[in-house]
């Protein structure tokens, strides 16, 4: 492993931020950490930035601990949320500022700037002062510098979420294509699943101070582990054991064995099939339309159930249904309903 980080455990006076955390990043690999506000994932950063300190455990690259050495010195990128781009200085005093620190000469930093700014698609801006830019072209620029000195690894704290839906979006596609054309090892924190799901080679779910689940994205998606993990990535209904077992118990094969307040079913919204009829078990409450899928609430014996179908529907509000749900799309989720953040 090229990054890891072993027993993490941290405390702000009584409150425990991280509780014997472990997690590793390959070379190259893009990872995210995912959870609710408060779930400990930018505690996690900063300890592996050097810019908070362990209780316990350690964090090491190579195979070396870094706990004695300063965050300056474990040649880290870091972009945070808020950019922190210097606002006197010009875009290209910023991005080439990590250089001139290090004492590059003059003329490698203005090709190394001029370069950056070409892959931020930023070349006519390079006189120009962060004020001046939009919230996105100043988180390229943040972007750019932390890439400036080729870290060895590079943080993204929550980097997107200040800006707008069609920016971001636009911002993280061009983040993701860096990331693999660059291959610096990447961890960011965010609590946009979405953003996970595009991103991530591998995404660690978090919950207050633990790793409640890690994995690839189709795996956190389509296997969750427990009821937190299938409710924080993506819609999801989530029926109890004993529900099914009364309504629809054919559906119990798949189910492992155990004590039936051990396991809800998760049925992912675009698993269920509906078809109109007068004698159906569900009918439907609303029906909202979001051009390439329209979200379907039903009403059913089994409770409140949400459908998705691609595209626009025929079908309408008041309307009887017919639910048509297969045992293999039952994902069988651990209920640990108490602790789910609220």
């Amino acid at each position: 492993m090229y990054l890891t980080v072993t027993n993490a455990t941290k405390h702000y006076g009584s409150f425990r931020a991280l509780n014997d955390v472990s997690i590793s990043i390959e070379k190259g690999e893009f990872v995210c950490l995912l959870g609710p506000s408060g779930c400990g994932k930018t505690s996690l950063l900063r300890i592996i930035a050097g810019l908070a300190d362990l209780d316990e455990g350690d964090v090491q690259l190579n195979g070396k601990s870094l706990l004695k050495i300063s965050a300056r010195k474990r040649d880290f990128g870091i972009v945070f949320q808020s950019y922190s781009l210097f606002p006197n200085m010009t875009v290209a005093e910023n991005i080439g500022y990590g250089l001139k620190i290090r004492k590059i000469p003059a003329d490698q930093i203005s090709a190394r700037v001029s370069e950056l700014l070409d892959i931020i698609k930023l070349p006519q801006f390079a006189d120009k002062i962060p004020g001046q830019l939009s919230g996105g072209q100043q988180q390229r620029v943040a972007l750019a510098r932390a890439i400036a000195v080729n870290p060895r690894v590079l943080l993204l704290d929550e980097p997107l979420s200040a800006l707008d839906a069609q920016v971001r979006g636009e911002l993280r596609d061009e983040i993701h294509q860096l990331q693999r054309s660059l291959g610096i090892p990447t961890l960011m924190v965010t609590h946009d699943q979405e953003e996970a799901l595009a991103l991530a080679d591998k995404i660690i779910c978090m919950n207050q101070g633990v790793v409640v689940q890690s994995g690839t994205p189709h795996e956190l998606y389509h296997k969750p582990a427990t009821r937190f993990v299938a409710t924080f990535m993506g819609t999801s209904n989530l029926i109890s054991t004993q529900k099914i077992k009364s309504i629809m118990p054919e559906l119990l094969s798949t189910r492992p064995g155990g004590d039936d307040d051990q396991y809800d079913a998760c049925i992912r919204p675009e698993s269920i099939r509906i078809e109109a009829n007068p004698k159906g078990e569900a009918s439907i409450v609303s029906i909202g339309f979001l051009g390439n899928l329209s979200k379907i609430k039903l009403a059913s014996p089994l409770g409140n159930l949400i459908v998705e179908v691609h595209g626009a529907t025929d079908l309408k509000e008041k309307q009887k249904v017919s639910l048509d749900i297969a045992p293999a799309d039952c994902i069988w989720v651990e209920n640990d309903v108490a602790g789910i953040a609220e």
